[in-house]
């Protein structure tokens, strides 16, 4: 998960050249027996930590953007002046350097004490957000790190909501993630923070009062609210499909379940080819179980990363032992077998669906806000009652690159959402523009995916995919809505930049057009 290598390259704290850094690509080295990276910002030279905060990704192999560097791993920034995580999905901060300057030459003097965080923001004077996972979470963590000083309210009905739900089907389920890696933050935290949490699901919302009501009937008021319900993971009506040895993935909780059903367990189906039922099936063959996939599709995940992909992800899988099931629905579930539409049946003491979710908009509906598959809101995160904002798997907002309206149910996207909504809250009056990101993780082959394409009429790859190397752009109309990537990280966080600017040159030069079309 993390990268834990002791640090490497040149010693800093000597004197070292300027002309060893350009203006975009980080100059990695140490000090005092921790990774740090100089950059050039303007006509200075700064140095910080040079891992990342989020799973430790080396920054060294990063992106300079103004005065800021941007992580090679999971696209994670962080302001080169302060060290703040100013996006997600990094949260803590990053150590600051002194640097000394002669003539040509720099050298690191000594570390730094954090940078002061301001105090004194009072409005509005009180924040509720509805929903601790990434985009409440997010949202809170940003208010008090900007300094907010008035009353917020945390409402959720899961206890361990705030938690680093990518990892859960990943190296958690997989038993590589120790439990003390999956909390965004520990008790503690929350009360230094003076965060008040109420555990119980909201049930309605008065908007015009800002009233919110939690179930048992205590009220929650505030001059803000945040809604932040997310979304939950869908469970197929199939019969069967409530028995105690079927789950879905979506919550702590549930990856609880799941490892504590495979520790006696033999034999398990997956249904659904999604990331998240694939990431599942890698976790479980990881723990030793035979894995089946149930699957309605022909190739999995060609839908988001065209056939070629999706076909080379199906060889991955079945190197390590998995068995699809392609075109083909469950049909009936019992205690010891999963029936499926071609009329076979798969034996499997655990059952794990992974077909998607849907967001949760009861809240939003009974408060009276406008939804449309999601809570309508405005590029500032508005929605359309005055003083109420939503951020995440829930939000139905305009897209700043096609200005179409979209729902994207990416982990960085929630948690920027949420950052975003706290700093309007501040009075900054940010649009939404983040380019949409996330990752997959497949054995020893991780995918990472930029932009947003919900259809495309042509795929052009540079690279290999056999050999994980490549970058595949999905493109429509000649105009690139997306790229995934195995492997060329620093071209991703340069594709993102391109994608930020609407500068297509780039993404063309990145992933050129195949020859004669």
């Amino acid at each position: 998960m993390g990268g834990n290598e002791p640090p490497k390259g040149p010693d800093l704290s000597q004197w070292t050249e300027m002309s060893r850094i350009d203006a975009t690509t980080p100059y990695g080295g140490q000090f005092g027996g921790e990774a740090v990276i100089a950059c050039r910002v303007g006509n200075d030279v700064v140095a910080v930590g040079g891992s990342c905060t989020h799973y430790g990704g080396p920054l060294g192999e990063g992106l300079v953007v103004g005065d800021t560097v941007r992580c090679p791993w999971h696209h994670a920034c962080f302001n080169l002046r302060t060290g703040e995580p100013i996006a997600a999905p990094a949260t803590f901060p990053i150590a600051r350097y002194r640097v000394e300057r002669e003539g040509n030459r720099f050298r690191i003097a000594e570390k730094l004490p954090d940078a002061e965080v301001p105090k004194g923001a009072r409005d509005p004077r009180s924040v509720a957000i509805v929903g601790a996972g990434a985009a409440g979470f997010a949202a809170a963590e940003m208010l008090r790190r900007h300094g907010y000083e008035g009353s917020l309210t945390l409402v959720d009905p899961d206890p361990d909501a705030s938690s680093d739900r990518p990892n859960l089907s990943k190296d958690y389920l997989a038993g590589n993630a120790p439990e003390e890696w999956i909390p965004l933050r520990g008790p503690e935290w929350f009360a230094e923070q003076r965060i008040e949490k109420v555990k119980g699901r909201a049930t309605a919302l008065d908007a015009g009062k800002k009233r919110i009501t939690v179930d048992g009937g205590k009220a929650v008021e505030a001059e803000a609210i945040i809604l932040a319900t997310g979304a939950s993971a869908i469970r197929l009506p199939v019969p069967g499909g409530d028995l105690p040895h079927v789950f879905t993935v979506r919550t702590v909780s549930d990856a609880r379940k799941i490892i504590s059903a495979a520790s006696g367990a033999k034999r398990a189906v997956v249904i659904g080819g999604s990331f998240i039922g694939l990431e599942v099936a890698a976790s479980l063959r990881t723990r030793g179980l035979d894995v089946h996939v149930v699957a309605p599709e022909e190739v999995p995940m060609e839908k988001v990363l065209g056939r070629d992909v999706g076909q080379y992800v199906r060889r991955v899988h079945e190197s390590h032992g998995v068995v699809f099931h392609l075109g083909r629905t469950p049909q009936s579930i019992d205690a010891g077998t999963v029936r499926i539409s071609d009329g076979s049946t798969l034996p499997a003491e655990l059952v794990v669906m992974g077909v998607g979710v849907r967001p949760e908009l009861a809240l939003a509906e009974s408060g009276g806000l406008r939804v449309d598959k999601g809570i309508v809101v405005d590029r500032n995160l508005r929605t359309s009652a005055a003083g109420i904002w939503a951020a995440g798997d829930n939000v139905r907002f305009p897209d700043p690159r096609t200005g179409e309206p979209i729902r994207v149910e990416h982990w960085v996207v929630a948690e920027r959402m949420g950052q975003c909504v706290a700093r309007n809250l501040l009075g900054q009056d940010e649009p939404f523009t983040a380019v949409p990101f996330f990752w997959s993780n497949h054995y020893d082959v991780a995918i990472s995916y930029l932009g947003h394409a919900t259809s495309f009429d042509r795929v052009d790859v540079a690279g290999s995919i056999e050999q994980n190397d490549c970058a595949i752009a999905y493109r429509k109309a000649g105009k690139t809505l997306a790229l995934a990537t195995i492997g060329r990280n620093f071209e991703r966080l340069q594709a993102e930049l391109a994608f930020a600017n609407g500068d297509e040159s780039v993404l063309q030069r990145i992933v050129p057009a195949a020859k004669g079309s």
